[in-house]
């Protein structure tokens, strides 16, 4: 245990003296004002433009916005913030790879399934702060401009973002411990997620993939109900659960 505290503060240590925690917070909570703010400004965008489209015979009706409009726009983002995440976060390992300062760790006593167990542990807590930074403060502008009661389902739609986030985590931990570098970590990532879609098309298999999670704009407006999303939860959970554990045998293997 005391291995695991000294090297996880090491890890936050490197993480705000490289300026990676700042940047993070930073982009998180633009994101976060980002929502309620194009929302706010649409109906002004458009009145603004009304003229000019009017000459082109497009006719603009009066719009009106509310917390929805906001929400949609949450879930248009985040996942744009999910990448810089990754991007940014992503070579906590193979950054140490190249550098050879894992290898200087492990030498001296560290075990490689406290390397695993911290890393991990970070990365799941940074996502799981930055997200719900993002979140508290959309829902905050949402909540003085307009009322979040509007959105249906709003506590387990972005419950269902988080966890799909989770398990995005959980995949660049293992691929970490699969890759050598950070290219292949990006698209070892990536690969997977993009392969979650595609069998999303599937049918019988929509509701049951990680990426069915991010359909939130579906919860909001009560076209689907929560119900519907017990299998894709069960199938995340259970995926993140397998990643995060594989990596510590395939850690344990990988050549430094």
């Amino acid at each position: 245990m005391r291995a695991f505290i000294a090297f996880i503060k090491k890890e936050i240590y490197d993480s705000v003296r490289s300026g990676r925690a700042l940047i993070l917070i930073i982009l998180f909570t633009i994101f976060g004002v980002m929502n309620p703010a194009i929302a706010k400004l649409t109906p002004w965008l458009l009145d603004t433009l009304s003229e000019s489209m009017a000459e082109s015979g497009i006719t603009v009706s009066q719009v009106s916005v509310s917390a929805l409009d906001s929400w949609v726009q949450f879930f248009k983002n985040i996942p744009m913030a999910l990448i810089a995440f990754i991007l940014i976060e992503g070579g906590i390992f193979t950054k140490e790879y190249v550098s050879g300062t894992l290898i200087l760790s492990l030498t001296k006593g560290l075990s490689r399934s406290t390397v695993v167990l911290s890393k991990a542990s970070l990365l799941l807590c940074e996502w799981t702060c930055l997200y719900w930074l993002c979140f508290g403060i959309t829902y905050g502008y949402n909540a003085y401009y307009w009322d979040n009661g509007a959105a249906k389902y709003l506590v387990f739609s972005v419950f269902a973002w988080w966890l799909f986030g989770v398990l995005t985590v959980a995949l660049t931990v293992l691929c970490s411990a699969l890759a050598g570098s950070f290219s292949e970590v990006l698209l070892g990532t990536g690969g997977a997620v993009i392969l979650s879609y595609v069998i999303g098309f599937i049918p019988k298999a929509k509701e049951f993939v990680p990426t069915f999670l991010t359909d939130g704009s579906s919860l909001i407006y009560g076209v689907r109900s929560a119900e519907d999303y017990a299998g894709a939860v069960v199938v995340t959970l259970s995926l993140a659960a397998i990643l995060i554990i594989s990596a510590f045998p395939v850690f344990n293997k990988k050549k430094l």
